[in-house]
């Protein structure tokens, strides 16, 4: 297992190598980052030369990217082409509120679906499984700002144009990540009257996918040789479930929910957007919005390698729950 890790790992480098570059050339591409300054009839070409070589914009484009990789290993993810600023503590500040609203809404979907996917596969063709069936292709088919914006309009007060539910009792707030002045701490109650509807909205999108995923897994092995040799030696019905149906039932979910997590985890940009939260993906929106590509050459890098990483977690996951497989 130790030598399939380190193999995984030196393999991912030249990936998060190549794909990095590809899109260092790509967002290059997409715009001039000091077009603000040369609009500006203030900033003489004297200053809009210096600003030009400080950010190496006078380089080629194979020693810009070499450039940029060392700003990331000296800087903490290099500097903002706007104003200079370490781009790593913008980083840890965003991407920590949207971890924080992502995992919370990960554990609620992953438990709840996995649970009421069992439970539909083991109820087949009960009235169960039909409701919590048309629930899932309701999650599928609703678009995730679609949710967000009815999640929005139920629990806002239209009688005295509060941003708060049931008269005003402050249960939910629809925009922000905390009030003025509140702590910044992950899961105190301000924060969570923050985030519970972005966190309600990625869950039920989540749910959806994970229940069905468990359901057409837990049928497909429910069905098999060794389950029904089981049943025929006499093992009680719960036994058979634990011990043989859900491992190897887990593991097809245990990839969907490696690859979704790494996809919503590197920035939630719609969730994020309709409620104003103060989170990675909104803050990648505008660096790109305002050209600064240093700044969107860290989110791609953290999202890319985020996604390598659970896709190495699902790996492993896979030997855990089924010992049938090896890794040589």
């Amino acid at each position: 297992m130790i030598t399939y890790i380190i193999r995984r790992v030196l393999y991912s480098i030249p990936v998060l190598f190549v794909s990095t570059y590809l899109s260092f050339i790509f967002v290059s591409s997409a715009g001039d980052p000091l077009a603000n300054l040369r609009q500006n009839p203030k900033v003489s070409q004297n200053t809009l030369n210096l600003e030009i070589h400080k950010n190496h914009l006078d380089q080629n484009i194979f020693l810009r990217y070499f450039t940029w990789i060392w700003d990331v290993i000296q800087h903490g993810f290099g500097r903002s082409l706007l104003n200079s600023l370490e781009l790593w503590p913008q980083i840890t500040r965003t991407f920590g509120h949207t971890a924080e609203v992502v995992i919370l809404a990960e554990v609620i979907a992953i438990i709840i679906g996995c649970a009421v996917g069992m439970y539909s596969a083991i109820r087949q063709y009960s009235f169960f499984d039909y409701s919590f069936t048309t629930l899932s292709f309701l999650g599928f088919a609703m678009p995730t700002f679609f949710l967000a914006l009815i999640l929005q309009t139920l629990f806002v007060d239209q009688y005295n144009g509060s941003f708060h539910i049931l008269a005003g009792k402050r249960i939910f707030y629809t925009f922000g990540i905390n009030n003025p002045g509140a702590s910044d701490s992950w899961f105190t109650w301000d924060r969570l009257q923050h985030i519970g509807l972005p966190v309600m909205t990625l869950a039920t999108i989540s749910f959806a996918l994970y229940s069905r995923y468990m359901r057409a897994s837990m049928l497909d092995v429910i069905n098999s040789d060794y389950v029904r040799t089981a049943r025929a030696k006499g093992v009680p019905e719960w036994k058979v479930i634990i011990r043989h149906v859900v491992p190897n039932a887990l593991i097809p979910v245990v990839t969907v929910t490696a690859l979704n997590l790494g996809g919503i985890l590197g920035g939630a940009i719609v969730t994020e957007t309709v409620f104003t939260l103060d989170g990675f993906g909104s803050w990648f929106v505008e660096a790109l919005t305002n050209g600064d590509m240093y700044a969107v050459m860290s989110y791609l890098v953290i999202t890319a390698g985020i996604i390598i990483l659970f896709n190495l977690i699902a790996d492993i996951l896979y030997g855990v729950l089924d010992p049938r497989i090896r890794y040589e």
